[in-house]
Order: C-alpha cells, then structure tokens, then sequence
C-alpha cells in the first residue's frame, strides 16, 4: 500500500507541474505511467505521442501496437510491467524532446524508479538512453542505440544489481518493418536476463 500512497502522491506533484509547463495544453493529459509498482521491468520512453496525450495512457497509439506485439513475443505481459515516459507532455507535432524538457521532467522519472525499484530498465531510443545512462554513471558506454541496442549494463546500487537495456524506440518499425525482426530479437534476451 506504500507504493500507491507514494506513486499517487508523485502523480499530483506532477500534474501540478504540468499545469505550469509550457507544454501543457488544455484537452490533453499527463501520461505519467502505469504497469505493476512491483515490476522488476521498467520500460522508459521519451514523451508521448498523440494518441498518449489524449488519453492519459503511455504507448496506446502506433508504436503501442507494436510494444504490445514484441511483449507478447517474449512472453511477458503489459500489466507485470512499468512503462513511463521521461516527459510525461506532448512536445508539439511530436517534435523529440529537448534537453531543458528532459531535465525539468526527470526528477519525475527518478521518483519513479525510486518508488518501483525494478531490477532491469529498458531504455526505449536514444533520448531515454541518454538520460537513465549517465544517470547511471555509464556515460562512458553510451553510442547510438544502433550500436548498442540489446546490450546488458550491470550497475551496482544500494539495493542491488540494476539491469539497463538499451532497445530501439518501436516507433521505428513504422517507418522500417524490417526493424521488428531486430527489436524481437532484443526483446526475447530482456526475457533470459
């Protein structure tokens, strides 16, 4: 019961935040997260899409399909799993983040991992590996997701070994199918570690 106290707490906090930020517009949501607070798997986006910003839920439009699909592949279901966002607003026409959006969100993201504690992150594109990386002191490892899509991080924490994952965004078989063959095959080693 801790952990909803403490995600619900967060989530006003946040909604608080929004309603000062200059992403913020009337007739669209925060997209602060959902999944199981016990997950060992956090999955980190970058910000919401449309179809996100107009339901308050992460991954629900294109892309949601296809993170459905590869979490089905690999036999994990959706609700044993956290999946967020580091901004938690629409940037405008789905524009990437910018790095002053990006740091005036992530203190959200970082509360978030707190609260949950998962024993692995998946980074989903660059933005989100960029950011949970040299959070995680591993900025010396960090290339293009092309380079390093798939690969395991082992960083020690005060509660243990933390699993990052770098994977490709799935946005990116919407505009390459071949890529899906390569994100499955990414997604079934999420499942051995």
């Amino acid at each position: 019961m801790e952990k909803e106290a403490e995600i619900e707490k967060l989530r006003k906090e946040c909604i608080e935040f929004c309603k000062k930020n200059p992403l913020y517009k009337d007739g669209t949501f925060l997209v602060f997260g959902e999944g199981s607070l016990n997950a060992d798997i956090m999955l980190v986006g970058e910000a919401p899409g449309y179809n996100e910003s107009i339901t308050g839920k992460p991954f629900c439009g294109a892309a949601g399909k296809i993170l459905d699909e590869l979490l089905e592949s690999a036999g994990l279901k959706r609700e044993d799993i956290f999946i967020t966002n580091i901004v938690k607003l629409r940037p405008p026409n789905n524009r990437n983040p910018t790095q002053e959006e990006i740091k005036s969100f992530a203190p959200f993201l970082d509360k978030q991992i707190e609260i949950i504690n998962p024993k692995i992150i998946c980074c989903l594109g660059n933005f989100s590996t960029g950011y949970i990386m040299k959070k995680f002191n591993l900025s010396n490892k960090l290339q293009g997701i092309s380079k390093i899509h798939g690969q395991v991080f082992d960083v020690s924490t005060l509660l243990g070994i933390l699993k990052i994952i770098p994977l490709y965004h799935p946005a990116v078989v919407t505009y390459d199918t071949n890529m899906k063959d390569v994100l499955k095959e990414d997604f079934k080693k999420l499942v051995k570690v």
